[in-house]
């Protein structure tokens, strides 16, 4: 019985450092090479009826993309990016402290967290998958670095029905690449990013309006883009 427990820890002590190699090489892999597909691009694809399938995503390195676009979707989605380490522990526990207190739970997740769920994972609320997102979020902060992970993020981020990236946004919605996004384009982009096949850039709402108005002061109180320069 003992021989046989010991050989079950082997395989399974195995097995964790299989996985550990297989996904830290992948995410290594990507802070270089830019990720081809996402989960939810498939999934998206996949749920479409036959002769209707797009998926629409043009690359931008950071450098080509406008900072105002940058800190649109800092003011709007994550205002600690620069300065947490993957996860917003003050927003985490605001959101329990809500919860307990008989409010809708509230979304937390940062920047770093999305974006690891973007690429590495599929679209649940189950606690198994957020707990490998957690795993997820740790690696992509620890090798890939702040910039990586906007760049990443904003090149991958749903924005529209089969849409993908703030460069094909700007294409489709206002005519521009996402180098030349200005404030207001920017934070209309952001202004949707909660719901962008149910919003509308294009012909926004009142909700929206106000979202992208929101967004524009949070820029403001930030400082402007200058916030960008704490981001390495």
């Amino acid at each position: 019985m003992k021989k046989l427990l010991s050989k079950i820890s082997v395989f399974f002590l195995k097995l964790l450092l299989f996985i550990l190699i297989i996904t830290i090489a992948w995410v290594a892999l990507y802070k270089f090479v830019n990720p081809p597909v996402t989960p939810l691009m498939l999934i998206r694809f996949f749920d479409k009826e036959s002769g209707q399938r797009l998926i629409k995503a043009d690359w931008k390195n950071y450098e080509d993309i406008s900072n105002y676009m940058k800190i649109a979707v800092i003011a709007s989605e994550d205002q600690q990016f620069p300065l947490h380490e993957g996860f917003d522990l003050r927003s985490i526990e605001e959101a329990i402290d809500g919860k307990l207190e008989g409010e809708r739970l509230r979304g937390a997740s940062t920047i770093s967290q999305q974006t690891a769920k973007n690429i590495f994972l599929w679209p649940s609320r189950s606690w198994v998958r957020k707990g490998i997102e957690a795993y997820f979020t740790v690696l992509i902060e620890k090798i890939w670095g702040k910039k990586r992970i906007l760049e990443v993020y904003l090149n991958v981020i749903e924005t529209g029905d089969g849409i993908y990236g703030v460069d094909e946004a700007g294409e489709i919605y206002f005519g521009r690449s996402a180098k030349n996004l200005d404030e207001v384009d920017a934070a209309l982009i952001a202004a949707i990013l909660p719901d962008p096949r149910g919003m509308s850039a294009v012909k926004p709402s009142e909700y929206v309006l106000r979202r992208q108005q929101w967004i524009r002061e949070q820029i403001g109180n930030l400082g402007g883009t200058s916030y960008l320069k704490n981001i390495e």
